[in-house]
This record gives C-alpha cells, sequence and structure tokens, in this order.
C-alpha cells in the first residue's frame, strides 16, 4: 500500500467569522505569537476574542516555546535517573503502555487490526494498556448527522469505529479514561451507551461513575501483585451541563480556569481513597492543558508536583493534540521515589489532520517493580521511555487506512513525506530533549 502523507491545514481549522480570520493571518504574518499567551482561556466558556485568535493561530502554527517561568522542567527530562534504590529487594515487576487520545477518524472502521500493528509490541503487548477514549458511541445515523458540520467539534464515533480503535486482534484496552470534555457531546444517552460497549469488553471505564457513591472514589485494578489507583478529572465539559441529579456522572475539575486557581479537591480525595483501598501506586488521568502547545504552564507544573507530594507516582496527560515534555520528579515524601508527568501524549488518532505537529503522539512505556528497602514494602517506577509515534494514512486501492507508526522506524518515501518526518523528530526532539 502507498504511503500517503500530506503537508498541510484541513479547512475544518479555519476561524468562523472572516474579521476571526482576518486577525489570524495578520498574527501568523507576523509570526505574533512564540511563547505562550499569558492569561488565554483554554476553556470553551470562558473564551473571549483574542483567546479564539490566539487558538486558531496555534492550529497552524504550535508553539514552540514554554512560559519563561516554566523552562526549569527543561533539565527534569532525563529518564537515567529512573534507578532503584542500592538495598532495594525486588519481588514483582509490571508493565504499562500508555497512549494519548482516541479520536473519531472517518474511515477508521476499515483499519480494525491495522491501526495498531506497527505499535503493538510497545501498547497491548503489555500488563497494562491505557489511553484516553474521547468519541461517545452512538448509531450510524446519529454520527453521520453530529460530523456532518465540522465546525460543530462535536466528537462522536460509530460503533464499528470504536471498535477499531480499542483493540487490537481482540486484545482490549486494559482500562480507558472517559473523563474528557467531549464526554456529553451526545448528552448522557451517548456517554451511557459508550460505558456499555467499554465495560462489555471487559475494559475498566476511568472518570465517569454511574453511581453517587462512585463518585469521587479512585478505580482500582492489581496486576503482577501490584494494586495500582487510578485517579482522573477533566477540566472542562464542552457541550453541554450535566442535568442536576446527574453530577457525578463526569470527574470534572477546574484545573486550567482563566479566572480561579486550579480546583484540586476532587483528585485529592480520589487519592485518599486509593490510599485507603491499599493500593501500591497511584496513577493521575487528566484532560487538561492548553491545545497546541508543546510545553505545559507554570500552573500546570505546580499543580502535578502538588499531585504527586499528595500521593500520585505517575500522571498521564491528554488534550493538548500535540505532545509535551516527560518529567522525572524527584519527591519530597520520599527521596528514593522518582515520579513520572507525561503532560500531554498527543492525539493517538485525530481526523485526517497532516500538519506535522497534529500526527505526531507518544505511546509511554513503563516498568513498576514492587519489593521491600529497609523491611518496609516500596513500589517504584523502574525504567521509562517515550516512544514518538504518527499516524500514517495508506491508500490500498479504493480507500484510506490509518495505521500508527513508530517515528524512528520510518523509512523515507519522496520528498513530501520525507518533509513531514523530518519535522515531527524535530518536534518530538524539541519535546523530549533527544535526538529523535
Amino acid at each position: 500500500m502507498r504511503p500517503h502523507l500530506p503537508f498541510g491545514i484541513p479547512d475544518a481549522f479555519k476561524p468562523e467569522t472572516p474579521l476571526m480570520g482576518f486577525a489570524a493571518k495578520c498574527a501568523l504574518l507576523v509570526n505574533y505569537w512564540n511563547r505562550p499567551l499569558a492569561g488565554t482561556a483554554t476553556e470553551s466558556s470562558e473564551m473571549e476574542f483574542l483567546d479564539d485568535i490566539y487558538w486558531w493561530y496555534k492550529t497552524v502554527r504550535p508553539i514552540k516555546r514554554p512560559e519563561k517561568k516554566a523552562s526549569e522542567i527543561l533539565g527534569r527530562r532525563d529518564r537515567s535517573v529512573l534507578r532503584l534504590p542500592s538495598r532495594f529487594e525486588k519481588d514483582s515487576t509490571l508493565t504499562i503502555g500508555a497512549a494519548g487520545d482516541l479520536i473519531q477518524t472517518d474511515g477508521i472502521e476499515h483499519s480494525r487490526d491495522i491501526l495498531f500493528s506497527q505499535v503493538n509490541d510497545i501498547l497491548f503487548n503489555k500488563d497494562i494498556s491505557f489511553a484516553n477514549y474521547e468519541s461517545v458511541v452512538g448509531s450510524d445515523d446519529v454520527v453521520k448527522r453530529a460530523m456532518a458540520d465540522p465546525r460543530s467539534f462535536t466528537i462522536c464515533s460509530s460503533a464499528e469505529q470504536y471498535s477499531a480503535m480499542v483493540q487490537h486482534k481482540g486484545k482490549y484496552f486494559t482500562i480507558l479514561n472517559t473523563a474528557n470534555n467531549h464526554a456529553l457531546d451526545l448528552g448522557l444517552s451517548g456517554l451511557e451507551n459508550t460505558q456499555k460497549l467499554i465495560e462489555g469488553n471487559g475494559i475498566l471505564n476511568l472518570g465517569t461513575p454511574r453511581n453517587q457513591d462512585e463518585y469521587g472514589m479512585g478505580t482500582t485494578l492489581t496486576a503482577s501483585g501490584i494494586k495500582i489507583g487510578f485517579v482522573s478529572a477533566t477540566f472542562s465539559i464542552r457541550k453541554s451541563r450535566l442535568p442536576p441529579g446527574d453530577k457525578h456522572r463526569i470527574h470534572v475539575a477546574k484545573l486550567n480556569s482563566k479566572h480561579v486557581a486550579p480546583d484540586l479537591e476532587l483528585l485529592r480525595r480520589q487519592i485518599a481513597d486509593c490510599k485507603l483501598q491499599g493500593c501500591d501506586f497511584i496513577v493521575a488521568s487528566l484532560h487538561w492543558g492548553w491545545e497546541f502547545e508543546f510545553f505545559p504552564r507554570q500552573s500546570q507544573i505546580e499543580t502535578a508536583h502538588t499531585l504527586i507530594e499528595a500521593g500520585v507516582d505517575l500522571i498521564l496527560g491528554h488534550h493538548p493534540h500535540v505532545i509535551q515534555p516527560v518529567e522525572y520528579y524527584r519527591t519530597k515524601r520520599d527521596p528514593n521515589r522518582i515520579a513520572v508527568v507525561a503532560y500531554s501524549l498527543g492525539s493517538t488518532t485525530f481526523g485526517w489532520f497532516t500538519a506535522p505537529h497534529l500526527p505526531l503522539s507518544l505511546i509511554l512505556n513503563l516498568e513498576l517493580c514492587k519489593g521491600t528497602l529497609n523491611g518496609e514494602q516500596h513500589t517504584y517506577i523502574s525504567a521509562a521511555n517515550a516512544i514518538p509515534i504518527f499516524r500514517n494514512s495508506l491508500w490500498d486501492g479504493t480507500k484510506y487506512l490509518v495505521r500508527l507508526e513508530k517515528l524512528n522506524d520510518r523509512l523515507d518515501y519522496g520528498d513530501n513525506t520525507s518533509s513531514s518526518i523530518e519535522a515531527m523528530k524535530e518536534y518530538a526532539g524539541l519535546v523530549l530533549g533527544r535526538s529523535c
């Protein structure tokens, strides 16, 4: 099959009004923003005219430099700091493969068992596999109507498309986060239908409790003798509000508000519950951040460190649609513990968007070790590796298929594809702080 990787911005990312389009074009002509715009909104309900212009600008020209006060993160991207303490006695190990957003791509149903074929070893061939599922499932006619207008930004999928995104040759993700800003794009019925499918496939559903008594509680699983607790929150719900009697249905917290400081109460509650349940290791799934920016904001870094000192050992971030750094942070609560923060794993699947910052994402591989140190039991991260991948479209003679490929394994197929690959390698190196 002949690879096809055009270089450009899709029509779906055009400003909504002529004035907005003119302002965005002027900003692009003078390269107006090269660092994050201070005080800008990322939550749709808080967006004003300048926020919108900045958002459209970033879809074309992603922000490649961190906030000046956030530059300290650049010095904490070295995974070689991950070492088990010298007197640590290992009892068991566990592996994790974590991906970013799973978002509907037109025609992705034709890519079942093709989509993950080149990355199966680093994602599904692990003890635990994780991703953020961000395409609520509806009937074919509902999805067709909802997706007819790309400017509505409704994200949903058919049951066939869902099936292509959540498994490879019958092996399903272990756990999927569903607390994200598109969770209500088809209302509560769409969310409930998605939950039913996920649970029917034996996948743990994270972040959207069905019952009131599950709200604010952690989700746990045990593998290789290691009990892992998962906590979750999304910064916003985009399309509609939860009815008064259903406020518990999605874990929502103001993590990135333009107007108020990050609210961590819901996450602290879940962390406390995981501790109460005797978890060996705690993972936070955070749907947060500013889209199309390659580095987290300082407020996110501070939030991540606060959650880590409260008990979180690993943060898996998603939402910005581009990759962001993986930080290795030595905790104050335990000098032997290195927590890992993946601020954004990018969008694993996300339309036929072909500008080089959009198909690029990460799969994070980790190894956990449980054992004893000085007579006390601990579970530490012993190894981690963020692997750049990208979405490639393939023409089989009748239709386009999509396949995820490891960026470093990619061979060049002509000038157009080569320039895209080189751009993605540049972005990956910029973010990860190593050659790619």
